[in-house]
């Protein structure tokens, strides 16, 4: 068997145990390196407790580690089980440890966190940096405010994780709308590993078509807060909208979320459940589907939220929010200057009226692909371009070559 023919591993790891962001994300990533290269297995290590509600394609599966969430006071404790949080912890980083020591992969992709959470995978990182792995920090196209993340990170001494373990930087997003590293004072050696891939593409996954469009009218107007944990405000903002005695001329189909508490969840449902033209959903793992017949979409604007708008070229009213991150509010400001969404700030009042006139507009809102952004959209493409390059130098480490000088950051062609 040749280098070229051997098998190959790539190993995901994401620490979030709350929302559906990091998940979603690693999820499309795994998607598309199985998809373009037929020797491949992707293993994703994941605190979610629902990623077992989502399909795989084959060459795709997951360890399951256990859930530790971020409570508001900064601290953390265990999202299901009843031991001490250091205990959860120690746990974690040994079953990452283990994992990756069994699973020997060829590239790891760190989400977000380049010491995982509570550095849980800086002592993994060293095992495979030893071996020859080529390790890459995935980040989204948003982490914080600088003013937040700067102390942030230096607190969490990342910096010489950038310079001394990782090989690669994959920025998800293009540097025009925004530079999630630009206050950092980054050295020379750490920027000329940054690479811009543009925005991660979806599209619609083959398979059974959500319930719920049969019930729905069209045209309607998808609502959607991600996971729900957070997503009560806008919720309740829309819905008045729809209740008001001057709604808009749309359908409404609202997902609420695995995460919004069931109180909280049950009350919308009865509410939405006394509107003639309003429809609900708690959750569908085929959200793409939902946003490919919608004709426009409002949303908190998370990343794979943005991402799908991007994709289905949907007219959309991001109400981001604004705590505990400012990361929804710098993609929907910067987004909005470029002309590829409409903004609705939260001020506090949330006036029924100001939501149904920006919901009204949306009609004469330009779709995102009237605005032309170079590379947008080009993000599945590069990741495997710049995997495949990863591939290529570790067969070259393997065999006792010098590593090789071609430039891995060169725009795509």
């Amino acid at each position: 068997m040749t280098e070229k023919d051997r098998a190959r591993r790539v190993l995901i790891y994401s620490h979030d145990s709350f929302g559906l962001g990091h998940l979603r994300r690693c999820r499309t990533l795994a998607h598309t390196l199985v998809e373009q290269n037929q020797n491949l297995s992707v293993l994703i290590l994941s605190g979610s407790p629902i990623i077992g509600s989502f399909d795989f394609k084959a060459r795709v599966d997951f360890v399951r580690i256990p859930g530790i969430i971020k409570l508001r006071n900064g601290e953390y404790t265990s999202l299901s089980l009843h031991i001490d949080t250091e205990q959860t912890l120690a746990m974690r980083a040994s079953i990452i440890r283990h994992t990756a020591e069994t699973f020997d992969p060829d590239i790891l992709i760190v989400d977000k966190e380049p010491f995982g959470l509570r550095g849980e995978v800086e002592e993994t990182l060293k095992i495979l940096k030893s071996r020859g792995t080529r390790l890459v920090l995935g980040l989204r196209d948003v982490l914080d405010d600088p003013a937040l993340l700067v102390p942030e990170w230096k607190r969490k001494n990342a910096l010489p994780a950038l310079q001394d373990l990782y090989d690669d930087i994959w920025v998800f997003g293009v540097e025009q709308l925004y530079n999630p590293l630009k206050e950092l004072n980054l050295p020379a050696d750490v920027k000329r590993k940054i690479s811009y891939t543009g925005y991660l593409p979806r599209t619609v996954s083959a398979g059974a078509e959500p319930t719920i469009l049969e019930e729905m009218q069209e045209p309607y107007v998808l609502i959607t807060v991600g996971g729900g944990g957070d997503g009560e405000v806008l919720t309740d903002w829309v819905l008045r909208a729809f209740e008001s005695t001057n709604p808009p001329p749309l359908n409404a189909l609202f997902v609420l979320g695995p995460f919004m508490p069931p109180d909280i969840r049950n009350a919308f449902k009865e509410r939405i459940g006394k509107l003639e033209n309003a429809r609900v959903v708690t959750f569908d793992n085929h959200m793409e589907s939902l946003m490919e017949r919608a004709e426009a979409v409002v949303a908190m604007g998370g990343y794979n939220t943005f991402c799908e708008v991007l994709s289905m070229d949907k007219r959309a009213l991001i109400i981001p929010r604004t705590v505990p991150r400012l990361e929804q509010y710098i993609r929907a400001t910067r987004a909005a200057e470029l002309g590829l969404i409409s903004v609705l700030i939260d001020d506090g009042v949330r006036d029924e009226d100001s939501m149904s006139t920006a919901l009204k507009q949306l009609a004469q809102q330009k779709k995102p692909s009237e605005i032309v952004i170079p590379g947008l959209l080009d993000g599945l493409k590069n990741v495997n371009r710049l995997a495949r390059l990863r591939f290529e130098e570790r067969d070259r480490v393997l065999k006792g070559t010098t590593a090789s000088t071609v430039s891995l950051h060169k725009p795509a062609s």
